[in-house]
């Protein structure tokens, strides 16, 4: 039976690729790598461990204990997965989307969440859209009312009036800036 490690800050394709490196380095050939998780036929020892936890730390990735920092990770990673690289848009809501891919209930992984990072499931989930939709508005490749779309937004109206609120401007008047100011998605 496959053992899940989790790594906090492995937010993109290319942490995948460097976190892949780095257990291959350590003699480990994982069976499944995704945002935020690493599955391996056998645990790796004690030594194997120490050499993947110091190269991870270097590259800005952190090793989870399986308690409440795992499930916390493994929250965002499946939330960051779902609003910046699936391209298709979720079939359910958010919240049966993450107790579904974690396998516990929503409520009681919505007060572990606020409880330890000081804000709600919501509040991430917006401020991860947002900053899709920054991006796809500095690629300048689809209108708004595509974007709307693309991130399940109810409405143009919604979207807009949401991303005033985050960011204190509308989405035109971010467009036109000359300097597009972006967050990394470890950072939100």
């Amino acid at each position: 039976m496959a053992e899940t490690i989790y790594i906090k800050n492995m937010v993109c394709p290319r942490c995948i690729a460097a976190v892949t490196e780095t257990f291959h380095q350590a003699g480990i050939a994982p069976e499944r790598i995704s945002l935020g998780e690493v599955q391996v036929t056998t645990m790796p020892d004690e030594l194997q461990l120490e050499k993947i936890q110091s190269t991870l730390e270097a590259q800005g990735f952190e090793l989870l204990n399986r308690g409440k920092s795992a499930i916390i990770a493994q929250i965002k990673s499946a939330i960051i997965e779902q609003v910046h690289y699936s391209k298709e848009p979720l079939k359910v809501n958010f919240s049966t989307y993450l107790s579904e891919k974690i396998h516990q209930e929503y409520g009681s992984l919505s007060r572990l969440f606020s409880s330890v990072e000081g804000v709600t499931i919501e509040k991430f989930i917006t401020s991860q859209k947002i900053e899709k939709v920054k991006e796809l508005l500095h690629y300048d490749e689809l209108n708004l009312s595509q974007i709307a779309h693309q991130l399940d937004y109810s409405s143009v109206a919604h979207l807009s009036s949401q991303f005033k609120k985050e960011t204190g401007m509308t989405p035109s008047a971010f467009k036109k800036q000359k300097t597009i100011s972006r967050n990394t998605l470890d950072q939100l």
